[in-house]
Formats: structure tokens, C-alpha cells, sequence
């Protein structure tokens, strides 16, 4: 019993938790987050969040996301302590955001320094969109 149940956790334990943070959560870190779900699926543990959270996600990047095939109709911008508060990340990414997101220790921390597309032509989200999956793609590949 004992092996049984140390095989069924097995999966869920070891799982890498990342943290992607931007001031609104309304769409690189929405993003980010969305592709490293979509590309490493139940390997990791993914959470977002903003220093200054708005009401709703960006519909010209939800528009992006889709023509990737992926679907953001039920993601909503969370504080970034509420998505700390719920996980213990292994490793935060931001998204040029470095100075108001908040330090924590011990955690491994890295910030992609993304132009903010928001309020953007839809070229210019679609290019931050593939910068986004490059990276999540990459950081995946080296956890």
C-alpha cells in the first residue's frame, strides 16, 4: 500500500512551482503562465499575479492567445500576494517589473524585461506573445 501510494504522489511532489508577476496581471504574466501550463502541462505548478492587479485580462492579448490556440476566457487578474500566498514559489519570473515586485528569499528569480503591449496594436501583442512562448519554452526545457 505504501508503494502504491507513493506512486500516485510521486507526480505531484517534485512538481516545480513558478511565479510570473507583472504590475496588472492583465497580460504578460497571464500569458507566460498560460504557455508554461499549455507546453509543460502537469509537470509544474503555475500562479501569476500584479503589483496592481486590474478588473479584467487584456482582450486584444486573449485575442493573441487564441490564435495559439489557447484559451483565456477564464483567467482573471489576481494581486500578486494572493498568488504568493497560495504557493511557495521554486522560481519567479517578471516581466520588467523587477523594482515593485516584491523579494523573496531564497527563490530563484529572473526578470525577461518584456515591453508592456497592453493598449498596443494587435502586431505588437503578437509579438510579445511569441517572445513569451520562446522564453517559457526555453525555461521549461531547463527545469
Amino acid at each position: 500500500v505504501k508503494e502504491a501510494v507513493h506512486g500516485l504522489l510521486k507526480p505531484f511532489v517534485g512538481r516545480k512551482k513558478i511565479l510570473f508577476a507583472c504590475r496588472e496581471n492583465a497580460c504578460r504574466s497571464q500569458m507566460a503562465s498560460a504557455f508554461a501550463q499549455y507546453v509543460a502541462g502537469d509537470k509544474i505548478e503555475t500562479f501569476s499575479g500584479g503589483t496592481h492587479p486590474t478588473k479584467s485580462i487584456d482582450p486584444v492579448m486573449a485575442k493573441a492567445m487564441a490564435e495559439k490556440g489557447i484559451d483565456m476566457a477564464f483567467r482573471k487578474p489576481k494581486s500578486l500576494d494572493s498568488a504568493i500566498f497560495n504557493i511557495q514559489p521554486d522560481i519567479v519570473i517578471t516581466m520588467g517589473c523587477d523594482v515593485e515586485c516584491p523579494f523573496i528569499p531564497e527563490v530563484k528569480r529572473d526578470d525577461w524585461d518584456l515591453t508592456d503591449p497592453a493598449g498596443k496594436p494587435i502586431a505588437v501583442m503578437r509579438n510579445v506573445c511569441d517572445q513569451i512562448e520562446k522564453r517559457v519554452v526555453k525555461l521549461i526545457g531547463q527545469l
